[in-house]
């Protein structure tokens, strides 16, 4: 069973991530290319949109990839 203290830690880090990725959020929704990159799909028609960010969300994928891997080396020496 968790005792306080590692409970305590354990919301300091999840509540540090949240701020973080809301922070990432906030700052990506101001980069002019995210949501026109070839390979995004776009379909409209009269009255509905669909959006399929395919090349963002692979490009998220692999710079997160990249940022944990060296986190993790980082973290384990």
């Amino acid at each position: 069973m968790m005792d306080l203290q590692n409970t305590g830690k354990m919301l300091f880090i999840l509540g540090a991530a949240i701020l973080i990725t809301g922070g990432l959020l906030m700052l990506a929704g101001k980069v002019p290319a995210i949501g026109q990159l070839p390979g995004d799909i776009r379909l409209q028609g009269k009255n509905w949109g669909c959006y399929v960010p395919l090349a963002a969300s692979i490009l998220l994928s692999i710079i997160l990839t990249l940022v944990l891997n060296v986190l993790v080396r980082w973290l384990n020496k």
